[in-house]
């Protein structure tokens, strides 16, 4: 909890200045001390001692908000208690916090700083711009005292680190850790490091440093040239499979335009044979007229019953085959054009004649009603039956009429 000692100062506190970290196990809590110090501690849940994982940076834009401290100087000062390490992440957030935040922010303090944080509290002090003070105290009280000096103008972010600078072997400790600092947390690779003389004891330190630095450009230069190798690759693949999807319409439209001329020349045909069958109905209409008219000069002639009767059941059935004929012409539908269709592109062997008795067959007209619609004797449309049979290789025992329905079922289903 908040240490319980403090100066006499206003504390600003709300219940949902809060973030909660199920998994690391502790809740962080945020206050406002003396109008714009924000202060930050945890709770843990357990014995032992935690690291931080993240920042909770949109904690503290609410706390920033809710305080009217957006636009005006604040203050952060961080209770280390419990705490035995941060994540990378955490310590690039006080970075972001020390160049994103300024010229506003003014101190940053730390205070009950475990030995395992101390080289990392002193980092950050290194790395610190110079118009940001950095405080690093053992109490809270002597924190806060410190960060109201600075509001007051006793003390200057300057002066607070010109004092850990009054000797060169305190001064060189700084410039590596600012070195460490910049290279690790902002990826400044390209920075010179000024080097000790030759034989100092901190030579060989910043010697390593360097060479880590130069590795690391290396390193990272080599990174570069793999993502360009994989960009290029992915790329090549990209056109590939856009190259194939080309292809692939281009096919889909040349068949969908073999498709659209089939469609257009069996429409073609249909009309076609719609105006035929139209010209064979007014003929037949007109010959059965005829006949009728005939059968009733028989019926008032004078000559022999016998003779009469026998020229009136030739008339008659002289209508009825014309009746035939007339419905046999008129069953070519639009589907039964497209049969015809998809028969002749399996068995191109048929004729044009032979494709019309399988419609016909199809469609259960009888041998005889057959043979007499297209003018052929009963033996002849048997012949022809019999060569139909043989081009679409059917069995000794298999039905053309079966095996046409069932083709026709199929076409359908595909």
């Amino acid at each position: 909890m908040e240490p319980q000692k403090q100066p006499k100062v206003t504390t600003t506190k709300k219940s949902h200045w809060k973030c909660h970290h199920p998994a690391a196990e502790y809740t962080k809590w945020m206050s406002v001390i003396d109008d714009n110090i924000v202060h930050t501690w945890i709770d843990v849940e357990r014995k032992s001692d935690i690291i931080l994982d993240f920042m909770d940076v949109e904690l503290l834009q609410v706390v920033l908000t809710e305080s009217d401290l957006l636009s005006r100087q604040f203050h952060i000062l961080f209770d280390l208690a419990h705490i035995s390490d941060i994540t990378f992440n955490y310590k690039r957030a006080i970075t972001d916090l020390f160049f994103n935040w300024s010229p506003i922010l003014g101190v940053i303090g730390f205070y009950n700083i475990p030995e395992s944080m101390r080289i990392i509290v002193e980092t950050f002090a290194a790395v610190a711009p110079q118009n940001i003070c950095v405080i690093l105290e053992k109490t809270y009280e002597k924190s806060i005292n410190n960060i109201i000096a600075f509001k007051a103008g006793k003390i200057t972010a300057r002066e607070s680190q010109s004092e850990a600078d009054n000797n060169d072997l305190q001064a060189l400790n700084k410039k590596f850790l600012e070195t460490v600092a910049r290279i690790s947390w902002l990826n400044m690779l390209d920075q010179s490091i000024t080097m000790p003389p030759d034989g100092h004891p901190y030579y060989p330190f910043f010697k390593a440093i360097d060479s880590l630095r130069k590795d690391l450009v290396e390193k990272e230069r080599e990174n570069e040239h793999e993502v360009q190798l994989l960009k290029k690759d992915f790329e090549h693949r990209i056109t590939q499979l856009v190259i194939k999807m080309n292809a692939q319409a281009e096919v889909n439209n040349k068949s969908a335009g073999e498709r659209e001329k089939e469609i257009a020349e069996l429409t073609k045909k249909i009309k076609a044979q719609e105006m035929e069958l139209a010209r064979f109905s007014t003929v037949i209409a007109e010959h059965k007229k005829g006949v009728r008219n005939l059968v009733d000069k028989i019926s008032s002639a004078d000559i022999d019953p016998g003779v009469k009767r026998t020229l009136t059941n030739s008339c008659l059935s002289l209508i009825e085959k014309e009746v035939i004929e007339k419905q046999l012409n008129r069953e070519i539908t639009e589907s039964d054009s497209i049969f015809l269709s998809k028969l002749h592109k399996k068995f191109p062997n048929l004729n044009q004649r032979e494709l019309r008795i399988s419609l016909l067959v199809k469609l259960n007209y009888g041998t005889t009603e057959i043979a007499s619609s297209i003018g052929l004797s009963t033996r002849g449309m048997e012949s022809i039956r019999y060569r139909i049979h043989k081009k679409l290789g059917l069995g000794k025992h298999q039905s053309i009429k079966t095996f046409l329905s069932e083709l026709d079922i199929t076409e359908h289903t595909l």
